[in-house]
């Protein structure tokens, strides 16, 4: 029988879609050689790698991000994809803007830094509006700041409430340091994920393996350079201001998530609805996978 409902045809053809784009994705496992080229990735049990361009794709394209060139891939679980309601990654990135000095990872008081950084959150919030981006409260930490002496990685995540929002967003973020700089993996996902992402962090900081002559242990203070800021300056992330990565990074924490939810949200509610109400442009999801379909094909 031939189904003359548009929301039929319009479902068939969004969910094609959205299969033609996982179908596409080139996942690897194994060990990864970083563009960076100071380290390796070994690819965590349970998770897949996806490399540069596909990254900034599914940022860009699919999630609607900014788009930024220091993006060096993404670790996503297995067992999901870039187009599921409930897809996270953690992304990867190196920044080489010296030798972080670690002194002061004993010393800083995190509740007071949090303080802070509520403070900093607020009067941002006037940019934010003013660039078309909800406003954002800082609800606290969703893990405690922690700096691993021994395996100098620094963790520490956020959770944010955004206006209009109906979850709450983690920004999950780890400070791989090294002699010259650091790498910067962060899970964007929302608060729900927080366990499963807790869970992966053993293993996700592991994977990042310096090579010799890079290891953060090999830092020569007669030749190399470093950085302006400390522990405390990484989490606060004030310092850090000047370098666009960690701009768009924010964004990435604020954004990605919200935008997917919201996303696979309005599809839902244009296919289903809510029971009291009717579809009334059929047309605008046909428009929407064309649009797309176009984006991919460049």
């Amino acid at each position: 029988m031939l189904l003359t409902n548009p929301l039929y045809s319009q479902e068939d053809t969004l969910i094609t879609y959205y299969e033609k784009i996982e179908k596409s994705m080139k996942y690897q496992t194994g060990k990864i050689e970083l563009p960076s080229g100071n380290a390796t990735l070994n690819v965590p049990k349970g998770f897949q790698f996806l490399d540069a361009k596909q990254t900034q794709y599914v940022l860009h394209t699919l999630w609607g991000n900014p788009e930024d060139s220091t993006v060096l891939g993404s670790l996503l679980p297995e067992n999901g994809g870039v187009t599921y309601t409930d897809s996270w990654m953690f992304i990867i990135s190196y920044q080489e803007d010296g030798h972080v000095n670690d002194d002061d990872a004993d010393d800083i008081d995190y509740d007071d830094l949090l303080k802070q950084m509520k403070e900093d959150t607020q009067t941002e919030n006037a940019e934010r509006k003013k660039a078309g981006y909800n406003t954002a409260t800082l609800v606290g930490w969703a893990s405690k700041p922690f700096y691993d002496s021994n395996l100098k990685v620094l963790h520490w995540a956020k959770e944010i409430k955004f206006e209009n929002s109906t979850t709450n967003t983690l920004n999950y973020d780890l400070r791989v340091l090294g002699r010259k700089g650091m790498y910067n993996v962060s899970a964007v996902a929302d608060m729900a994920t927080l366990p499963q992402v807790k869970t992966s962090i053993p293993s996700i900081i592991k994977s990042i393996e310096f090579k010799e002559g890079n290891r953060y242990a090999d830092f020569d203070s007669s030749t190399d350079e470093v950085a302006a800021w400390t522990i405390g300056g990484l989490v606060a992330g004030k310092v850090l201001a000047k370098v666009g990565f960690f701009a768009v990074l924010a964004k990435f924490g604020k954004f990605i998530v919200i935008g997917l939810i919201a996303a696979f949200a309005a599809v839902k509610k244009f296919f289903f609805g809510n029971k009291d109400q009717e579809v009334t442009n059929p047309n605008t999801k046909t428009e929407i996978v064309e649009a797309n379909e176009g984006d991919e094909k460049e």
